[in-house]
């Protein structure tokens, strides 16, 4: 069975960091793209970080870049965003998702992801 579980999330204060792990089971992450979204209360669905699991290509929105730095460790099939610099605006549930075919711009564009994880809640308050 296919299945990805994000965790690692958590209360944080502004200037803090937080570190997301996204673990696969069920499926081997090489050769995927995998991305991390994220949702805030109201709004849609944005793409913040994505990777390619076979090249190592990094696509990441301009509201995170240089801030979060997403990675992967394919011995222990997982991904990991590293969230440095915290801003309120960073609250919101993070899932992450993985797809096949996406090339990696394309995937945190457009979240049409295969497989979804049910998300970790990220709140950024003082």
């Amino acid at each position: 069975q296919v299945q990805l579980v994000e965790s690692g999330g958590g209360l944080e204060q502004p200037g803090g960091s937080l570190r997301l792990s996204c673990a696969a089971s069920g499926f081997s992450f090489e050769g995927f793209t995998i991305g991390w979204f994220r949702q805030a209360p109201g709004k849609e669905r944005e793409g913040v970080a994505c990777i390619s699991t076979s090249e190592g290509n990094t696509y990441y929105s301009d509201s995170v870049k240089g801030r979060f730095t997403i990675s992967r460790d394919s011995a222990k099939n997982t991904v990991y965003l590293q969230m440095d610099s915290l801003k309120p605006e960073d609250t919101g549930v993070y899932y992450c998702s993985a797809d096949p075919w996406a090339p990696v711009q394309a995937m945190c564009l457009t979240p049409l992801g295969s497989y979804w994880g049910q998300g970790t809640q990220v709140t950024v308050s003082s």
